[in-house]
């Protein structure tokens, strides 16, 4: 991994299923430098701060102060043109001299044109956007985020802007390329990762007779795991999966079937916009946004995120 702290360490690593305390399991979703696994984080205390006056631009518009990771490719990236590669106007990212643009971005900038405010993009690594939104730096979470019941406790959600679906990915030539669904790896003892403080992390456990790997601040970093050999399985959505293969040809996506997929994972299929708890105007406003650029159907949604694939660079920026 190029030096990073998220190397692989042997003492962490177990065999799923076999009984051990939580407070061990606690121990392994932690990354190798000992911060806390981001399902702590993102889990925050998003009640505990009154929604803030919604700011006024230049223009005289109101500004929708978004946050975004910036670094989920299709989802959302970071580049250094104000330009796409179709041309697409991505969009200055707050304080920086960069630009964010993706799926996340197309949608923000919708929602801004429909309500006629400007759009403001705040880059956040993942492990700290619900902290920016319980500070107040932004006012929504545009970012690829699943709509789990754990994060509603904290965070007030819109109905699904997206809908993905759950996928492994593999390195060609592992003998894995041809798993049709979890059950054919049994007997196999991968060794499996996916992103901190995703509800991708509680599906492992049902990957049987594998090892739980180190889990990784982004999805890039778990996919370079995997080619460099650390890592057999990354958990992740096919989107995330298919934008990794455009740059990644050593790599593989495994679509299980139906019979033999992960159970109860849908909450990790709904991607909706995250408010602060009890703010009601926020939230009604990004519903309504919603609902005036019509992005209902799954059918416009993947019309929408086959346009964002076309702009996904080759190399794009890290959080």
């Amino acid at each position: 991994m190029q030096g990073s702290s998220h190397t692989e360490n042997t003492d962490r690593h177990r065999k799923i299923g076999k009984g051990e305390d939580d407070e061990n399991r606690d121990e392994i979703q932690k990354s190798d430098d000992g911060s806390r696994s981001r399902d702590d984080d993102l889990a925050g205390c998003g009640s505990s701060k009154e929604a803030s006056k919604t700011d006024t631009a230049e223009s005289g518009k109101e500004v929708l102060k978004v946050g975004v990771e910036c670094a989920y490719p299709p989802f959302n990236w970071t580049q250094t043109e104000e330009t796409t590669t179709t041309g697409k106007k991505a969009e200055p990212i707050y304080g920086t001299s960069q630009y964010a643009y993706g799926y996340d971005v197309a949608v923000a900038q919708e929602l801004a044109k429909a309500l006629d405010m400007d759009l403001e993009v705040h880059k956040s690594e993942w492990a700290s956007i619900t902290q920016g939104l319980d500070a107040g730096d932004y006012d929504v979470i545009i970012s690829g985020m699943g709509r789990t019941a754990k994060r509603e406790q904290s965070y007030d959600f819109t109905d699904p802007y997206y809908y993905r679906t759950n996928c492994l990915v593999v390195k060609k030539g592992s003998g894995l390329e041809d798993v049709k669904g979890l059950s054919d790896l049994k007997g196999k003892n991968v060794t499996v990762t996916t992103q901190l403080g995703t509800g991708w992390v509680d599906l492992l456990d049902q990957i049987p007779d594998a090892t739980l790997g180190a889990n990784y601040e982004t999805t890039s970093e778990c996919f370079m795991a995997v080619n460099n050999g650390i890592a057999d399985v990354v958990v992740v959505d096919e989107p995330t999966a298919r934008a990794a293969l455009a740059t990644n040809p050593d790599l593989a996506i495994v679509t299980l079937d139906e019979s033999d997929k992960f159970k109860n994972d849908e909450e990790m299929t709904n991607i909706g916009i995250a408010v602060r708890k009890g703010d009601e105007e926020t939230l009604k406003k990004m519903i309504k946004g919603l609902e005036k650029i019509g992005l209902t159907s799954k059918e416009d949604m993947d019309k929408l995120m086959d346009e964002a694939f076309k702009d996904v660079p080759a190399t794009s920026i890290g959080g």
